[in-house]
């Protein structure tokens, strides 16, 4: 298949269960990177297996570390991908089509709709998992990640479009590893929210949980996907409240700043 003057980047940590998925889902990219920051697993004999150039980098948080990533691509368009995110054949087709004209343009970036495969099967009516819009490709020298720890999102300041194809998402195979992420990216918002020395609201949290669970389960549409919607609300409220309980804590003993960095290193949910 011809390939295009586009870098595909993965950032990972012991993703040998996705990564290979991840490359081989993006044919017509002329370079694959992955940035890897110390997997014990297979993660980087695969992806050079899958034609993938790794560089092995410290962990500096998700938007640092995906703003090093940025200047090791050797073409200016970047497609930024998870590990455990992969192209449709749908959307492999349209970029197929559109990238020559949208990398010719003035364009900052492109909005991918992301539908998310939950439990073992595609969500089929909670809102954000079914196309929600994120900026995935962009021109390195008109966008850049917010150099946050976690949830990060690209920030530009120009043109940009949507593609109607989505890639999908497979979203933590089993509830344990769910938890597990929940875990560690509490722990870096929370030291984002110590950093910036964000307010502490205490009197927010008895209302916390029931209105995040009515928000995804009733105005987000998780009701209607089964038991696996009710999932997804009562995790996403109980993210909600156990990040305020953690800053509180933070805020109040800062000793456990360093006991909870100690047990997650210790247990291989931080790096």
């Amino acid at each position: 298949m011809p390939t295009l003057p586009v870098t595909l980047v993965v950032i990972t940590y012991n993703e040998a269960n996705n990564i290979a998925r991840c490359l081989d889902s993006v044919p017509f990219a002329a370079e694959k990177v992955v940035i890897d920051s110390g997997s014990t697993d297979d993660t980087v004999a695969i992806a050079q297996a899958h034609g993938a150039r790794v560089v092995h980098h410290a962990w500096l948080g998700f938007g640092p570390q995906r703003n090093f990533a940025t200047t090791q691509c050797s073409h200016e368009w970047i497609l930024a991908l998870d590990a455990d995110e992969y192209l449709t054949p749908a959307l492999c087709a349209e970029l197929e089509q559109r990238l020559p004209a949208l990398m010719a343009s003035n364009i900052c970036a492109a909005y991918l709709r992301r539908a998310t495969i939950f439990m073992g099967a595609p969500m089929r009516w909670y809102l954000p998992a079914m196309g929600e819009k994120m900026a995935r490709l962009f021109h390195s020298g008109r966008a850049r990640w917010a150099d946050v720890r976690v949830h990060e999102s690209l920030r530009f300041n120009g043109p940009s479009v949507t593609l109607k194809a989505a890639f999908n998402h497979e979203n933590n195979p089993s509830l344990p590893e769910k938890q597990v992420k929940i875990l560690r990216y509490a722990e870096l918002k929370c030291r984002d929210w110590l950093e910036k020395n964000k307010p502490l609201r205490l009197w927010e949290m008895p209302f916390v949980y029931p209105l995040t669970f009515f928000k995804d389960y009733f105005l987000r549409l998780a009701c209607l996907d089964g038991w696996r919607g009710f999932v997804v609300a009562e995790t996403a409220a109980s993210y909600a409240v156990y990040k305020r309980m953690r800053y509180y804590e933070m805020k109040c003993n800062p000793a456990s700043l360093e006991s909870a960095a100690d047990a997650l290193l210790r247990h291989g949910i931080d790096r």
